[in-house]
């Protein structure tokens, strides 16, 4: 069990660094850090909280410094974790349920591999999305045409059901990660990423089933891209009506994080704003976006060119307009980090997860930041 490591940011908002000039106190903390050991892209996983019960999903891989943007060997195995903590993001313990760990010989649960891997089948039973434990993980083979598969939890990510089929669409390939929020008992709103006709990622799809996950629909296209990607949605329900879903954008060089909204239950959307003010250079990073009691939008991120940082931006008026860009911390030696996710604790304050690093010599871990959102910003 990983205590909480406390740091006091007195003066990291800087009207230098294009940032907040208020500080901005928070609490930075390890959730998972082993030598030798890769840890990230929390983002792809999925975050889920009961309360102070907060779980939140990561891959670990062997740490190697490489060419790629990620220090990680691709010839070793992965493993699928998870990190629970019990009381609202201070300590956390490390998990490795069985259905969720790589099969033999694969780096992704649930990929059919040569020497028996747990193969993907069709869903035959409706998932019961009213369950006080339900959640839901949905993942892929590759980021550029897939397969996708999810498999879902009654008893909090304890034990998983899966995986199973993502339809495609009559694409190329879908790459699922997680991004849904539930409708009723029976009903769940989804978005996930097909691939264009490059075979490259992608495009946002907005998808539903009223059936308990037996049949999926397409509804709508949040955004399409036109000389880049869309990919990586977070999204969340305003209304019966009206959805909003913030994605990950790249058009020819700019990288940027763009907010879309549909006022008829996700069928159109439309454009409202762009969150990031500055391009989120060197590849990007994707959104994670919450509602606070009080109404205000945060939308929390990786900021990968120096300083290296996670940041985080608030809105007032539904994401039509930001407030000045926050630095949770600005500490990161390496572009290689972010993937945030993000959830609110009963009593206000902001959990923040995402994988970090001290150095490019350095592993990647998995970190977390509680905060409070200023009363003073938008």
């Amino acid at each position: 069990m990983n205590r909480l490591i406390l740091t006091t940011l007195a003066s990291v908002l800087l009207h230098s660094a294009g940032l907040a000039a208020e500080p901005l106190a928070v609490k930075n903390g390890v959730v998972y850090k082993v030598a030798g050991r890769y840890a990230g892209w929390p983002a792809n996983h999925g975050i889920w909280s009961w309360g102070n019960e907060i779980v939140v999903g990561f891959e670990s891989g062997h740490f190697k410094v490489n060419r790629s943007i990620h220090a990680v060997d691709y010839s070793q195995k992965e493993e699928h974790l998870l990190a629970r903590s019990l009381d609202g993001g201070v300590t956390w313990t490390i998990e490795k349920p069985l259905s969720l760990l790589p099969p033999p010989g694969g780096k992704m649960a649930g990929v059919p591999t040569e020497d028996g891997g747990k193969a993907t089948t069709d869903l035959k039973t409706a998932m019961d999305f009213s369950k006080p434990g339900f959640a839901l993980t949905a993942r892929m083979f590759s980021k550029d045409t897939g397969p996708s598969h999810f498999y879902y939890s009654y008893d909090k990510g304890k034990t998983w059901n899966g995986p199973y089929h993502v339809p495609t669409f009559g694409t190329k390939g879908i790459m699922a990660r997680t991004d849904y929020f539930i409708d009723g008992p029976k009903s769940m709103t989804m978005f996930i990423t097909a691939a264009l006709d490059t075979n490259k990622e992608g495009q946002v799809f907005c998808i539903r089933t009223i059936d308990g996950g037996l049949n999926w629909t397409k509804v709508g296209v949040p955004s399409v891209p036109t000389n880049g990607f869309s990919i990586m949605p977070s999204s969340l329900r305003l209304s019966a009506k009206t959805i909003l879903s913030a994605i990950r954008r790249i058009e020819g060089k700019d990288n940027f994080i763009e907010l879309t909204r549909s006022d008829d239950n996700g069928a159109t959307w439309r454009i409202i704003s762009r969150v990031t003010a500055q391009v989120t250079g060197n590849s990007g990073n994707p959104p994670s976006m919450v509602r606070l009691k009080d109404g205000r939008l945060v939308i929390t991120y990786g900021h990968r060119e120096a300083p290296y940082s996670i940041r985080a931006r608030i809105s007032k008026d539904d994401g039509a307009t930001w407030g000045e860009e926050l630095s949770l911390r600005q500490d990161g030696g390496d572009r290689d980090l972010g993937y945030t996710r993000t959830v609110v604790r009963p009593d206000g304050k902001l959990v923040t997860i995402y994988y970090f690093n001290d150095g490019r010599e350095s592993e990647r871990y998995i970190a977390s930041t509680i905060w409070e959102a200023p009363a003073g910003l938008k």
